[in-house]
């Protein structure tokens, strides 16, 4: 094989780009589907167009005044998004969770995929590039040159992680089904071509570029399925990739009658692969299968995406927060005990993910390639908390919500003939009509839309399925100490 790299494949950039070029950047031949059709211009379709430009707005922040200075940093005379800073200091750890929190402040965490997110997936297998060794030193030398070219040229990012699932019984196993699993095809001296599908691919439409690594939960046996052990990233416009998207939960309303899904709607999509080239220099492990089962833990990607997914967790449930207390003081029902109490339990979960995120800052630590990483166990916690913690929070909107959450009628009713009705009719104890109905129509968005049925099952499954991942957790719990204190009392008896 070859893994010479190619300067115009892999050239550097001039740093964070801006909105504009984010969008420019989406008119290519990317093939997405959507209802039934081929998309021709994710910038211009309605169920996708909205969601592109908040994005794109977000871009323009990390060059504003206001901001850049917790979301960029500077290295080799460009400014650089602070979630590619490879962490040397706790500070370092800080910094990235202020980052982090001012991200998913721009969209009160209704945003699981802003760029951050893989970008602190890039950064740890570039800190941790000597595990890719293992494979071969061009791999590990393609990472650290992709890094490069990921972080100069601001490129946001997708993943897919799983294979489809056919039977379920071989999927338990670790084993890939061969008629629809990833796999490669052949390979030559430019790279290897592959086919088969992946899930799921959230923010895939609008994403410059696709992450294919190996899920944590493959469970593959070393020297099995060497075909389906790689990890690539390859440009959502390559030639006989497509994505088909689920329904767009962005209807055309307004901001006022759909305040999130006007603006968050954040696409997912299986990822379909047909004989799609990727170059070597774009390949970091292949056929080895026990490295693929051990990269993301070992290379601490995982605990760099859990600091990036608490802070925005923790930003989620603010949100939530402030949105009950709305409700309540609008209604006067904040004077009532029950209400507080209910209200109470909300923040409860929001400060227990605040101190987790504090823990973790707090106790960062070197790691064995001479990077920081944050204390993993309070964001293990974190992550196995949040998606029992998050439909709670929905059920505490929807009960203090009650009727007024189906009491919303439509902007345009506010401005017709039955304007005066309305004004007379909806205003609250403490909020005119014209408000009340805003406020509610927020809380009908977050609880009951189909954008907020999305966001419920999206956070039930994060990071995969509970029972595994609580599984998980008890494995890497470090339970000698505690069983030694219960020995130890039973030995004096």
């Amino acid at each position: 094989m070859s893994t010479k790299n190619k300067e115009t494949m892999l050239s550097l950039g001039s740093g964070v780009r801006s909105g504009k070029e984010y969008l420019e950047g989406l008119k290519d031949d990317r093939e997405v589907w959507l209802q039934g059709k081929r998309v021709t211009d994710v910038t211009e379709h309605p169920g996708l167009n909205r969601s592109a430009r908040t994005l794109a707005s977000f871009m323009d922040r990390q060059s504003d005044p206001e901001y850049q200075d917790t979301v960029t940093f500077e290295q080799d005379g460009r400014k650089i998004a602070t979630s590619f800073l490879v962490p040397k200091s706790k500070e370092d750890i800080i910094k990235r969770g202020e980052a982090f929190y001012e991200w998913a402040k721009w969209s009160n965490g209704m945003f699981g995929r802003t760029p951050d997110y893989k970008n602190a997936s890039i950064t740890a297998f570039y800190g941790g590039a000597e595990l890719l060794e293992e494979g071969g030193k061009q791999f590990a030398d393609n990472m650290r040159n992709y890094y490069h070219y990921a972080t100069t040229n601001d490129k946001v990012l997708t993943h897919s992680l799983l294979n489809p699932t056919v039977n379920f019984e071989l999927s338990k196993q670790g084993k890939s089904d061969k008629d629809v699993s990833l796999k490669v095809v052949k390979e030559n001296d430019a790279g290897i071509f592959v086919t088969g599908a992946r899930l799921l691919a959230t923010l895939g439409p609008q994403a410059d570029e696709v992450e294919v690594f190996p899920s944590t939960l493959l469970n593959r046996q070393k020297g099995s399925d060497l075909e389906y052990a790689f990890a690539f990233v390859a440009p959502v416009a390559s030639p006989g990739l497509k994505m088909i998207c689920r329904d767009t939960y962005d209807h055309a309303k307004s901001h006022y009658d759909a305040p999130l899904s006007s603006r968050y709607e954040e696409m997912d999509a299986v990822v379909i692969f047909k004989d799609v080239f990727v170059p070597w220099e774009r390949v970091f492990i292949y056929r080895e299968p026990d490295l693929c089962n051990r990269a993301f833990a070992q290379n601490h990607a995982v605990t760099q995406m859990m600091h990036q997914v608490v802070c925005g967790k923790l930003a989620k449930a603010e949100f939530i927060v402030g949105l009950l207390c709305a409700m309540a003081k609008a209604s006067g029902k904040d004077k009532d005990m029950n209400i507080k109490g209910q209200i109470a339990e909300a923040m409860f979960m929001t400060e227990t993910l605040r101190s987790l995120r504090f823990s973790a800052e707090q106790h960062a630590h070197k790691d064995e390639y001479g990077n920081y990483i944050p204390l993993r166990r309070p964001l293990d916690t974190s992550r196995n908390l949040f998606p029992k913690m998050y439909p709670r929070l929905i059920e505490l909107v929807q009960l203090l919500g009650s009727s007024s959450l189906m009491a919303t009628p439509n902007e345009q009713d506010l401005t017709n003939e039955i304007a005066d009705d309305v004004d007379k009719y909806f205003q609250l104890q403490n909020l005119e009509s014209k408000d009340r109905i805003a406020l509610f129509r927020l809380a009908h968005d977050l609880s009951v839309s189909g954008f907020g049925g999305r966001q419920t099952l999206y956070e039930r499954y994060f990071f995969g399925p509970p029972n595994v991942m609580h599984a998980i957790y008890f494995d890497l719990y470090n339970k000698d100490d505690m069983m030694d204190r219960v020995n130890s009392l039973l030995s004096e008896a």
